[in-house]
């Protein structure tokens, strides 16, 4: 009897037990796994992630780390996970900008959106803020676009980097409001709250889960965001279709991925397990008050299928906007 309820209790806790895989190399996995986020710490992607680690570690026993390694628009880090070794030991945190603008910016981008990667899973997106210093003269759109009416040099604009989508849509709003605004791109969120907070730039574009904590505390003030209808991170700041441009509501998704090639049964182990975790009461309002929504769990199919038709919406903006590929 002690022994038969022995066997019933380990075999009760068997599922509790970290998962491997098959591997040519050996189960998976069978060392740390690293996360490469193509931003600065402290970006929205950085938000998103790193609660979902304790997850994941838990999951599969072993340590899943977050390396930023932040540039070029965010296509350094993402071009380093496509050349990667399929083998589940690295995986990619990635977005808007390095999958569907990157191509129309660089003539010789180091890999192809489209099948340089395994699509694991949606982590969520997060709508764009424009933000001024909180204390400053600027308090709300009409009267930005009034100073940025005088000339083109008139309101500067930071943001996470060259082709983020805080720059196009800076740009687009720019385009649907006469006016024309120097761009000045950073390696992540954090600079370029501290260049504004430094008065060295007027305002910044960028993600609103990374300027959330900032505009609640008065640092910034937000004067739009770029979403259909206000969020509850920012319940005060007004959406750009209140402020009259419609046609400006875009947001920041978040993906993970992992280089092409990659065993769709552990991809489809690793999105379970982030999905779990996106949907714990806990995480989701811990997102939800920085300004990240869900977006569902799409198929990678259907993954694929969003991140190209992303790229046939932000290309003509590039186009339009005059940015030169690289």
């Amino acid at each position: 009897m002690i022994l038969r309820r022995r066997s019933l209790l380990l075999a009760a806790a068997a599922p509790l037990a970290a998962p491997r895989f098959g591997h040519a190399q050996g189960a998976w996995p069978n060392r740390p796994v690293r996360i490469l986020n193509p931003y600065a710490p402290g970006g929205t992607s950085d938000l998103i992630i790193r609660p979902l680690l304790d997850r994941l570690e838990r999951a599969f026993g072993r340590p899943f780390v977050v390396e930023n390694r932040a540039g070029a628009g965010g296509t350094l880090a993402t071009g380093e996970a496509a050349r990667a070794a399929p083998d589940g030991h690295t995986l990619l945190v990635s977005n808007t900008g390095p999958l569907s603008v990157a191509p129309f910016l660089f003539n010789n981008l180091a890999y192809d959106p489209k099948r340089a990667f395994t699509w694991i899973g949606m982590l969520g997106g997060a709508p764009i803020v424009c933000a001024v210093k909180g204390d400053g003269p600027i308090r709300d759109l009409a009267q930005y676009r009034a100073l940025a009416a005088r000339g083109a040099e008139e309101v500067s604009f930071g943001s996470s980097g060259i082709g983020s989508l805080g720059h196009l849509t800076g740009v687009m709003w720019g385009m649907q409001a006469g006016v024309r605004m120097l761009h000045v791109p950073f390696r992540g969120a954090a600079e370029a709250q501290q260049s504004v907070l430094g008065n060295n730039t007027t305002s910044l574009w960028d993600t609103s889960g990374a300027n959330a904590g900032a505009i609640r505390g008065g640092l910034l003030r937000g004067i739009a965001v770029s979403s259909a209808q206000r969020i509850s991170a920012m319940p005060d700041v007004p959406t750009v279709g209140e402020a009259g441009f419609p046609g400006a509501v875009a947001t920041n998704w978040f993906l993970m991925a992992g280089p092409a090639g990659m065993d769709p049964a552990i991809a489809a182990r690793v999105n379970e397990v982030l999905q779990q975790g996106l949907n714990d009461p806990t995480v989701k309002e811990r997102l939800e008050s920085v300004g990240v929504v869900s977006l569902g769990n799409p198929s990678p199919n259907e993954i694929a299928a969003f991140v190209a038709a992303e790229a046939d919406r932000w290309g003509p903006v590039v186009r339009a906007a005059g940015v030169q590929p690289s």
